[in-house]
C-alpha cells in the first residue's frame, strides 16, 4: 500500500541537508546524573546496527547526508566511519564524549575538537570541516567557542536552535546561516519556522517525533519555498529503536522526551526522505570554496 504522499507529490525547492548525530541512547544529555560516563562500556551498545539501518535507508533512497560522529564511537567502530564515507557521506564532529559545551572550559573544549577532529580524519582520511555541540550547547555566553573552532580548523557549525527552551536556545539569533567568525566560520542553526510570534523547531529530533508528520512536511516546504532557504534535519540513531535498554530514576519530563514516538519514527524518516531533496552539509554550504 502506498502512503498518502506518493513519490510524485516531492515538494519543490532547495536541497535541505540531512544530518545524524551519531551517539549511543545512554549518552545523551538528560541522562547524565543517571548514567555515568565511566559505566558508559557496561551499558549494550546499539549505536553501530542503528546507524547502518540509517545508511541502509539512505542507499535506497539515494540521499547523501552529514554524520556528526561522537570520537567516542569512532574510536570503538572504525569500520562504520569508513562505511560512512565510503557511500559519499560527509564526516563530522559531535565532540568526544557529548560533553556540552557550556560546562567546558576554553582550554577543555580546544583540546576535545582538536582530538576529534584528528581521530575522524585519520579513520577517514577525509578532511573534517563541521561540527555540532553536544544538545546545540552554544548559547549567548559561548561565543568564544565560535572562535576556538575556527582556529582549529573547522569551516562550519551548526550548534544553535534560534528558540527558547529549558535547555538550550539562543531565541534572538539569526534563523539560518551567519558568519560566526567574519568569513572564517559559517554558523547553520537547525531549522525553524516563525509561529504567533515565536520560532518552532522543525529540524527534527523529539520534536520530529511530537508533532504530527504533516507539520514537519508543511513547515520544512514553507522554509523551502516561502524563505527559499535550505532546511536542516537531524536526528540520532537510538531514535530508530524503540527496543534500546531502558535506565532506571528517569524523571517523567525525561521519559517523555526521549521515549516518546520511537516505534514511529523510522516510517517518517521513510516519507521525509522521499518527499523532500536532501544533500551534505558542506555540498549546500561550502559549495565553490576551496576544501
Amino acid at each position: 500500500m502506498k502512503h498518502a504522499l506518493a513519490p510524485e507529490a516531492k515538494v519543490a525547492g532547495p536541497i535541505n541537508a540531512m544530518t545524524v548525530d551519531v551517539e549511543d541512547y545512554f549518552q545523551v544529555s538528560a541522562f547524565e546524573s543517571k548514567v555515568d560516563k565511566a559505566q558508559w562500556q557496561k551499558w549494550p551498545l546499539r549505536v553501530e546496527n542503528n546507524t547502518h539501518r540509517i545508511l541502509d535507508l539512505f542507499a535506497a533512497h539515494d540521499v547523501r547526508g552529514t554524520f556528526f560522529t561522537l570520537g567516542w564511537v569512532a574510536q570503538r567502530f572504525p569500520d562504520l566511519v569508513k562505511r560512512i564515507v565510503s557511500e559519499g557521506h560527509e564526516i563530522a564532529s559531535h565532540g568526544w564524549e557529548h560533553v556540552r559545551v557550556n560546562t567546558q572550559t576554553p582550554e577543555a573544549f580546544r583540546e576535545d575538537i582538536e582530538r576529534t577532529r584528528k581521530l575522524l580524519q585519520d579513520i577517514s582520511g577525509e578532511p573534517v570541516l563541521g561540527y555540532r555541540a553536544a544538545s546545540y550547547s552554544i548559547g549567548a555566553n559561548e561565543s568564544w567557542a565560535w572562535e576556538q573552532l575556527a582556529q582549529a580548523g573547522y569551516r562550519y557549525s551548526s550548534s544553535i536552535v534560534p528558540i527558547r527552551h529549558d535547555l538550550y536556545g539562543i531565541p534572538g539569533a539569526p534563523r539560518f546561516a551567519f558568519d560566526a567568525v567574519g568569513d572564517q566560520l559559517l554558523e547553520i542553526p537547525i531549522t525553524t519556522v516563525p509561529l504567533m510570534g515565536r520560532n518552532i523547531n522543525c529540524g527534527g529530533g523529539g520534536w520530529f517525533r511530537l508533532f504530527p508528520y504533516a507539520f514537519s512536511r508543511w513547515a520544512m516546504s514553507r522554509v523551502n519555498n516561502i524563505d527559499g532557504e535550505a532546511g536542516i534535519f537531524y536526528f540520532h540513531p537510538w531514535e530508530i529503536d524503540p527496543e534500546q535498554p531502558r535506565p532506571e530514576g528517569l524523571g517523567m519530563r525525561t521519559r517523555f522526551r526521549h521515549y516518546l514516538n520511537l516505534d514511529r519514527t523510522y516510517a517518517r524518516l521513510e516519507r521525509l526522505l522521499g518527499d523532500f531533496r536532501w544533500g551534505r552539509m558542506d555540498d549546500i554550504f561550502l559549495a565553490g570554496e576551496n576544501r
